[in-house]
């Protein structure tokens, strides 16, 4: 048996390594990986992990910021390899420097990313790298690579068990083939690591190269990837002495090579501009001619780097644990050494101002921020929602009603007035509130604020139906698909519904009972209460 041991851990290591072996001498022909899982799977994993995120009160689900993050996704999205695929972008509220891709092509950013960058350009250039791992289907891919993986390494540590049995039952006091068999499952263990760590680079360099081509052709400064990974880097060298290293730099690892190739390749895409031409176009929504392009001469985009700073300190405020934290968190911003208190931060500062009951200080730095940026949305957003919270429903209205008139079309603007007439708790505000939401009601089915606020809306007007029907979607988006399909299946015993109620409401449990044994079966139990399913 002393014998036998060494033989097996050859073997072992052997059967290990002989997947790589075979892999360098056989042509490339291609992925299986989206034979693995179809498209519909795809999607119904990453909507799970979305209503666990807001079940958990992870996300940061604020109008004005998605609208921001939207609007960034989906021009970089457009301009990938794949703008077929579908993409759904989401903020998280961790404070972490972290961005990642699922299955389902589902693209999370964290809030201490978008606090962390300078510019517009640095927080597009890691999106771009994300929707690049999701158009190379790297995920799906990564999965393949594990499966294949799975049955050599599991050889091995199948035969590294035989061995340390086979030491165990001779009796012998020798511990060179135990030593040996632990060594084969290090061993093992260490080949895996290697290959993800192999096969993970691999993926980081292509969606460096792909996601740099996409950033330049959305209209985006292409040295913003460059230049954030400069930036991670420098953040990397100032934690060596025992902070705390950025979840960023573990998932997305920096090197000076990684960031000189980031930088030629932006180089290369700049020089590559016609004279006078601008170097990208940013797709436009009218699906203007080919010659025509909404981005000025420079290539960059109208208004998007005006709106980031806005975005970046209404997401400080959101993503802080309390608006009074987040007003400690501006004094001390104002006080470290080379800061300059700039209008954006004096934005973020009244909207915490406002939040923690401070309203006649946030109205004084808003009314003076407005005057300086006279017709700015986030500004004449900030004003109304600053005199609903002092409960100056009058001032409020007539600020909400002018936003309404010139900006017909914005869904912040609607959801935020909704809001505000729901806090009012009269008949009356629950049925503007009501008119003011229509015009979303087609679009916004997978939205649980609008869900939320309408449900508010028409209990208010005395609309218990389409109340409890939209409070129940609420429940289901929020990660309450069991509590949904009970508030449904109480709505049904009414003996008062219409024909057409009844039978939606049926669809819509038919429609969320799979989604609620699927969840079960892949062990997302977050309820304790559980409807008949039998």
């Amino acid at each position: 048996m002393r014998i036998l041991a060494p033989a097996v851990l050859t073997l072992a290591l052997a059967l290990a390594c002989g997947a790589r072996a075979q892999e360098g001498q056989l042509p490339d022909i291609g992925s299986s990986a989206a034979e693995m899982i179809d498209p519909g799977t795809e999607a119904e994993y990453g909507a799970y992990l979305i209503y666990e995120l807001r079940r958990l009160n992870l996300l940061v689900e604020d109008p004005l910021v998605d609208a921001w993050l939207q609007g960034m996704g989906y021009r970089l999205a457009a301009n990938s390899d794949t703008p077929e695929h579908g993409f759904t972008f989401f903020m998280m509220r961790d404070r972490q420097i972290n961005a990642f891709a699922t299955l389902g092509g589902y693209v999370g950013m964290n809030a201490g990313l978008v606090l962390t960058a300078e510019n517009e350009a640095e927080v597009a250039g890691v999106m771009a790298h994300e929707v690049a791992h999701v158009s190379q289907r790297h995920v799906l891919r990564a999965y393949e690579r594990a499966q294949k993986d799975q049955v050599p390494i599991m050889l091995a540590m199948l035969g590294a068990i035989a061995a340390s049995q086979a030491v165990g039952d001779s009796g012998g006091r020798d511990n060179s083939s135990g030593n040996a068999s632990m060594a084969a499952v290090a061993g093992a263990m260490a080949l895996m690591q290697q290959r993800q760590i192999d096969y993970t680079r691999s993926n980081e360099s292509e969606a460096d190269r792909i996601g740099i081509q996409t950033l330049a052709r959305a209209g985006y400064d292409p040295n913003g990837m460059a230049d954030f990974f400069e930036r991670m880097q420098r953040a990397s060298r100032s934690n060596s002495g025992g902070y705390q290293v950025p979840e960023y730099l573990r998932t997305h690892p920096i090197t000076t090579t990684r960031i000189s190739e980031t930088r030629q390749r932006a180089s290369r895409l700049i020089e590559s501009r016609p004279a006078g031409v601008a170097a990208v176009r940013a797709p436009s929504p009218l699906l203007l001619p080919g010659s025509l392009s909404l981005a000025g001469a420079d290539g960059a985009l109208p208004g998007r780097e005006e709106t980031f700073p806005w975005a970046r300190e209404r997401l400080r405020v959101l993503s802080a644990s309390s608006a009074s934290a987040a007003v400690l968190e501006y004094q001390a911003l104002a006080r470290a050494p080379g800061n300059e208190v700039d209008d954006a931060q004096r934005y973020g500062l009244a909207l915490a101002l406002s939040r923690s009951g401070r309203h006649a200080e946030a109205e004084r730095t808003l009314a003076e921020l407005a005057g300086r940026h006279p017709g700015d949305l986030w500004l004449e957003l900030a004003q109304a929602e600053a005199a609903a919270l002092a409960r100056h429903d009058a001032v409020a209205t007539e600020r909400f009603e002018s936003l309404l008139r010139r900006h017909p079309e914005s869904r912040p603007v609607r959801l935020a007035y909704s809001q505000a007439l729901g806090e009012r708790a009269t008949p009356e505000a629950g049925r503007r509130a009501q008119d003011v939401l229509r015009p979303l009601l087609s679009e916004s089915g997978d939205d649980p604020l609008f869900q939320r606020n309408f449900a508010r809306a028409s209990e208010l007007a005395g609309d218990e139906v389409r109340a409890s029907e939209a409070y129940a979607e609420a429940a289901f988006l929020n990660g309450r698909a069991v509590d949904a399909l009970n508030q449904l299946d109480r709505l049904k015993q009414r003996e008062d519904l219409t024909y057409y109620q009844r039978a939606r409401i049926e669809a819509r449990m038919a429609a969320i009972t799979p989604v609620v044994l699927e969840m079960r079966r892949q062990g997302i139990r977050a309820e304790e209460q559980r409807p008949d399913m039998r």
